[in-house]
């Protein structure tokens, strides 16, 4: 059960007749007779005439071909991409090596998007979130992407402005496929998308599916267009960390509480979530559990100084 309040040649034709001197020239040129046609190829090698029909077909074709843009390399979706990669764990065996491109010009991933993917060279990491990218740290991952595990492939797939794109798959270390799941600039092809008042503008959920299991991100939100609830579900279970926002209308998405739930989808569920972290309205930290509690104190009010 979520939780209340969550969430598509010019063809070219020519009439012209040929020019019937210009073929018997042709023909009176040639060596070749109608034996040599037959039996074997002819051994004529001075350049026969052409038709103006045929000069103008050979003009246009040539014309078409220059026209033709030629295959640009390091382009995905017509943006200009560069390649990377980063390695993590100990080399071996078990280390990852994570091989991926994004974008040369920065663009911020769409608002609604229920997780956004960035790489930060200076911490040699692919990163997820939900907030607005940093224009002078972030690289926005587009293009291909592949996770390796000690030489073998354990996932791949492909982001679009910072979102997952088209298929993506997950392996063991025997190749065995474990998962395949499509999406569609971040949501999960077969998602249950549902929007205020029909106009298929406002995005009030997003329920994501995979072989008729509730598996992915989860997002949703209020009328005013931010965010209200998100979070991963597993197996058709919460698992993992999911944020309630406070979902101010012109302020970026501030968290307000931050519950645990299980690990894995496969095991129970947990029924009763554990609070992690608290936030009052002015986006402070208020309680975390097991280190401090300041809820007490009263820090929310608009403008309030700590």
């Amino acid at each position: 059960m979520l939780l209340v309040g969550a969430c598509s040649k010019k063809t070219v034709s020519f009439n012209g007749k040929p020019d019937q001197n210009l073929l018997g020239v042709v023909r009176r040129d040639s060596l070749a007779t109608a034996r040599d046609t037959t039996n074997g190829p002819s051994l004529d090698t001075r350049k026969v005439a052409l038709t103006k029909e045929q000069e103008r077909a050979a003009k246009e074709k040539q014309k078409v071909a220059q026209r033709t843009p030629k295959k640009k390399k390091n382009v995905f979706l017509g943006e200009r991409i560069k390649k990377s990669f980063t390695k993590s764990g100990p080399k071996g065996r078990n280390q990852v090596i994570e091989t991926f491109h994004y974008l040369r010009t920065f663009q911020q991933p769409n608002d609604f998007a229920p997780s956004r993917y960035y790489f930060e060279p200076k911490k040699r990491k692919v990163f997820k979130t939900t907030e607005e990218l940093n224009p002078a740290n972030d690289k926005v991952l587009h293009g291909p992407y592949k996770k390796t595990q000690g030489g073998k492939v354990v996932e791949t797939g492909f982001f679009a402005m910072g979102t997952r794109h088209l298929r993506w798959e997950k392996f063991n270390k025997n190749n065995i496929l474990l998962s395949k799941n499509h999406y569609e600039m971040g949501f999960p092809r077969d998602a249950a998308v549902s929007y205020y008042a029909n106009d298929k503008k406002r995005l009030k959920e997003v329920i994501p599916y995979a072989d008729g299991k509730i598996e992915g991100d989860y997002v949703s939100f209020l009328e005013n267009g931010k965010r209200e609830w998100e979070g991963q579900f597993e197996n058709g279970k919460k698992i993992g960390e999911w944020t309630r926002f406070w979902g101010f209308r012109n302020t970026k998405d501030r968290r307000h509480y931050v519950y645990q739930y299980g690990e894995s989808g496969y095991e129970p569920e947990v029924s009763e979530p554990v609070l992690l972290k608290e936030y009052n309205r002015n986006g402070v930290l208020v309680y975390e559990k097991d280190k401090y509690d300041k809820r007490d104190v009263v820090t929310d009010r608009p403008g309030a100084r700590n």
